[in-house]
């Protein structure tokens, strides 16, 4: 009887998890005013990503890439897309493209602030929220002013390269480094126990490593905020 029991709840825990619905927002900013300043990949990025989160059935998703990505739009959006999430389920902003080391850079030249997308996700009742940044200078939204503290909010931030390390992008190659590998992780990489939830150290384990090596150890992604390991970040 106490076996049934705990194959019960067991089940039953199952099926919360993978009832769980997943909001992401992707952009890819590759076109920036002027020419000097243009990158090559971003909007691959951006729309790779999506393409992944597509095929899972329990995903809604957004992409926006170039003149789309204004400051204003994608905050307006974001607002719009998290708010519809439940306690249980999953919120992503994924941005490829620019970065000034505390955030990220629209396709008009204004910062998107680690405060302003963590303001935008306030909106939402949901406990696992997540920022995907392939930019460069990244880590160092690791150590925010105090009013911008991931601490304060359940935010895991996996950000493609440390506050003084720049983010590759090579012409042969489909995808940035960091995304190259983000994209296999999500896609059942990274998922070492074969339960079909990709978790927060699961993910960290299966980029990080990638990268450095792809990069030569030039590129060192980090994780940082506050999560627990096990916080599903994927569930196929």
């Amino acid at each position: 009887m106490k076996r049934i029991l705990l194959l019960l709840i067991c089940l039953g825990a199952f099926f919360v998890v993978s009832a769980q619905k997943i909001y992401l927002v992707s952009v890819g900013v590759a076109d920036y005013p002027g020419t000097k300043f243009d990158l090559n990949l971003p909007v691959k990025d951006a729309t790779t990503i999506r393409w992944i989160y597509q095929k899972n059935k329990k995903a809604e998703t957004v992409l926006m890439t170039n003149a789309q990505a204004t400051r204003v739009n994608v905050l307006k959006t974001m607002k719009s897309m998290f708010s519809k999430a439940s306690a249980n389920d999953i919120i992503v902003f994924f941005y490829s493209g620019h970065g000034d080391g505390m955030g990220f850079i629209d396709c008009e030249g204004e910062t998107i602030t680690y405060g302003d997308v963590r303001k935008a996700m306030s909106s939402s009742r949901c406990r696992n929220k997540m920022i995907f940044a392939d930019a460069c200078f990244s880590g160092k939204m690791r150590t925010p002013d105090r009013d911008n503290s991931p601490s304060s909010m359940q935010i895991m931030l996996f950000l493609s390269s440390r506050g003084n390390e720049t983010s590759f992008e090579r012409p042969d190659m489909s995808n940035g480094f960091f995304t190259t590998c983000l994209q296999r992780a999500l896609r059942g990489g990274a998922d070492q126990n074969r339960d079909r939830i990709i978790t927060a150290k699961e993910l960290f384990q299966f980029v990080s490593p990638r990268v450095t090596q792809l990069s030569d150890g030039a590129q060192h992604p980090v994780m940082w905020g506050k999560f627990d390991d096990d916080m599903p970040v994927m569930v196929w």
